[in-house]
C-alpha cells in the first residue's frame, strides 16, 4: 500500500490524523496507539464535518486547561518517546520528526539543538500529532509514501516567539533542508506548520507515483479559506508495468571498530530517517583487520540526509556514494484468514505470477499467544495463501 498527501490547501498535524481516520485507519486505534507515549492532560477527537460541499474527518487535540503542558528540550521528547510503549519503528520515525524541528529551531535561533525550547510544537499536542502521524501510516499499511508540492500562503502567525512571517521560519529551514517543491498560493494563512512540514520531510518523497486508486480520506483544518480546507490522502497500489526502474544511491562506509550493538543501532536510525535497505558485509581492511561494510540504499532527495546519518551514527570519516537502480517487483500487503487468527501477508506479482509471505511480527505475535512455534504459524500461514492463490481468490476473502 502506498499513500500520497494531496496538499493543495496545505498540511498540518492534526490535518494528517484527520486524513487518516477519514481513509479507513480506526479513530479507536489511533487513541490507544498515542495512548501508549503515558501522557494525559488532553482527549484526542475526531468529527466529521462537511465544508462547502465535501465531508471528511477534523481531528482536535483538545487541551485540558487544569494540566500544565512545560516546554520541552529534544532530550525530554526523545525521553518520552523512549518510555513509552510503542512499536520500535513507530518511536524512532517519531524521533526523526521531533530532531528535523529542533535542528531547524536550532538553526532559526541560533542556538545548540539540545538548548532548544520547542515552546508549541514540543507541547502535547505536537506530540500527539507527531506519533499519531507515523502510528497511522503504520496501521494503514503504508510501505511508500509520497507528497505534493507544498502552498506557502502568507502574511503572519503568533508564535512563542512573536509574530512571525508565513510561512513560518522554522517551516522554511525544514522544507529547504528537505528540497521541498513549493508554490504560491495567494491567502492570508499559515497552511504550512512546522509540524506538518517536519512529518513529511521525514517520511515522504515529494512527486507524484502512478498508483491503483483504492482510496481517498479528507483532514480538515479549523481555518475557513474560500475552498475546502482540507489535506486530501490518496490510497492505493503502486502500479508497476513490468518491472520498472526506480532511480538510488548507495551509500557505503567501512567500519572497524564498532561493537555489533552500535552496528544495529545505528541501522534502526538509517532506516528511521527513511532508508530502503541497510545491511553489513564482512570485509577484510589494511593489515588484515576484520571489518564490515556498510550499505544504506538511499532514495532520491533523501542521499544526502542519509549519508550524514551514517557520518553521525556511525565512526566513519567519509562515506562512498554511486547512483543506481533497482529493478523492483509489485508488491502489495493483505490481511489473510487463517485457523490461527488473521495475518498479514506480503503478496508479489511479477510476469503473472502471484507468490505471497507471512510478516514475520503478526505469526511472532500469534506463536506468542498460543504458545506454539512460531514455524508451525508460518506453515499455517503458507498453506491457506497457497490454498488461495491455487484457487484464485483474494487473499483477504
Amino acid at each position: 500500500m502506498i499513500v500520497y498527501f494531496d496538499c493543495y490547501s496545505g498540511i498540518s498535524g492534526d490535518m494528517i490524523l484527520g486524513a487518516l481516520a477519514d481513509a479507513g485507519v480506526a479513530a479507536d486505534a489511533l487513541e490507544r496507539e498515542v495512548a501508549g507515549l503515558g501522557l494525559g492532560g488532553y482527549k484526542l477527537r475526531f468529527d466529521r464535518v462537511e465544508r462547502q460541499g465535501i465531508s471528511g474527518t477534523q481531528a482536535t487535540v483538545e487541551m485540558d486547561r487544569g494540566v500544565a503542558q512545560p516546554h520541552r528540550h529534544l532530550s525530554d521528547i526523545v525521553a518520552i518517546l523512549d518510555g513509552s510503549s510503542l512499536a520500535p519503528r513507530v518511536r524512532e520515525r517519531s524521533k526523526a520528526v521531533f530532531q528535523l524541528l529542533a535542528e531547524a529551531e536550532s538553526k532559526v535561533h541560533g542556538l545548540p539543538v539540545e538548548a532548544v525550547h520547542f515552546h508549541e510544537v514540543g507541547a502535547i499536542d505536537a506530540l500527539v500529532d507527531v506519533v499519531g502521524a507515523v502510528a497511522g501510516l503504520e496501521l494503514l499499511g503504508a510501505t511508500k509514501v509520497f507528497a505534493s508540492p507544498l502552498p506557502t500562503g502568507g502574511g503572519s502567525v503568533e508564535t512563542a516567539h512573536g509574530l512571525l512571517p508565513v510561512p513560518a521560519p522554522a517551516t522554511m529551514e525544514i522544507l529547504a533542508r528537505a528540497g521541498a517543491p513549493i508554490r504560491p498560493l495567494e491567502v492570508e494563512a499559515e497552511l504550512v506548520t512546522p509540524t506538518g512540514a517536519a512529518i513529511l520531510a521525514a517520511l515522504a518523497s515529494f512527486q507524484q507515483p502512478e498508483m491503483r486508486l483504492r482510496g481517498v480520506g479528507y483532514g480538515f483544518g479549523t481555518r475557513t479559506l474560500p475552498w475546502p480546507n482540507a489535506l486530501r490522502l490518496w490510497v492505493g497500489e503502486e502500479v508497476a508495468s513490468g518491472l520498472p526502474e526506480a532511480d538510488t544511491f548507495v551509500i557505503e562506509a567501512n567500519l572497524d571498530d564498532m561493537t555489533p550493538e552500535s552496528l544495529g543501532f545505528a541501522m534502526e536510525r538509517l532506516f528511521a530517517a527513511g532508508a530502503l535497505d541497510v545491511f553489513f558485509t564482512p570485509i577484510q581492511m589494511k593489515k588484515n583487520r576484520p571489518a564490515v561494510m556498510l550499505s544504506v540504499i538511499a532514495p532520491l532527495g533523501l542521499e544526502r540526509d542519509l549519508a550524514a546519518a551514517v557520518i553521525r551514527e556511525t565512526t566513519t570519516l567519509g562515506v562512498r556514494i554511486g547512483r543506481t537502480a533497482r529493478m523492483v517487483a509489485d508488491r502489495r500487503i493483505e490481511s489473510l484468514e487463517t485457523p490461527l487468527g488473521t495475518i498479514r501477508v506480503k503478496v508479489k506479482s511479477f510476469d503473472g505470477q502471484v507468490s505471497c509471505a507471512p510478516e514475520y511480527e503478526d505469526c511472532a505475535a500469534i506463536a506468542r499467544e498460543r504458545g506454539i512455534g512460531i514455524l508451525e504459524v508460518m506453515r499455517v500461514a503458507a498453506e491457506r495463501c497457497g490454498d488461495l492463490l491455487k484457487r484464485g481468490q483474494s487473499l483477504d476473502t
